[in-house]
């Protein structure tokens, strides 16, 4: 009887040890990586290797803005089911004083999508940021785009007023002559 005693406490700590050290085995993968506009547009991919369940990911992406702007940003990844592949857990834009934008989730589990805007964007270094979880021992794929519409310039406001004034004065003045015209008939 004593025997079968230390077998089964054997086998409950052998088990114990195979939990913690699954659990201690889960790493968080962080990426920096600097991506340049082009055309006021930018797109990254994020890619797991199989084998990876548990682990948890931060992948950061910065970029520079020369000037103000609409910031828009969106995030994909298709798994096919809800147990397969990641779990994006979290979508936000960062600028360098550490403010943060949280992004919107639109779907999540076989289809992980997020977005992210804002209206008042100024020039400086922000950071794209997406966390999530491996979900599985499959890979892994997710898919960001970021674009960005460029506020005019005070000047441009300035040649717009005066051009909508000369078009108002041309006018008035053929109106003018249309109206003397159709008096002196």
């Amino acid at each position: 009887m004593m025997n079968k005693s230390k077998v089964f406490l054997s086998a409950i700590a052998l088990a114990s040890a195979a939990l913690v050290s699954s659990q201690a085995s889960a790493v968080e993968i962080i990426n920096n990586t600097t991506l340049e506009l082009v055309d006021n547009f930018a797109e990254a991919d994020g890619f797991f290797a199989g084998g990876q369940k548990g682990n948890t990911f931060v992948d950061n992406y910065s970029f520079n803005l020369s000037q103000a702007g609409e910031f828009a940003a969106g995030i994909f990844s298709v798994t096919g089911n809800a147990k397969n592949g990641l779990d994006i857990t979290a979508f936000n834009l960062i600028d360098s004083a550490g403010a943060l934008f949280g992004g919107t989730l639109l779907s999540t589990g076989a289809t992980d999508q997020w977005s992210l805007s804002t209206s008042s964007l100024s020039a400086g270094t922000y950071t794209l940021q997406v966390k999530g979880s491996i979900l599985s021992n499959a890979s892994g794929r997710y898919s960001t785009n970021i674009a960005l519409a460029p506020v005019p310039e005070p000047e441009t406001y300035a040649m717009m007023l005066a051009g909508l004034g000369l078009l108002g004065f041309t006018a008035r003045r053929r109106n003018k002559k249309a109206a003397a015209a159709a008096l002196a008939a």
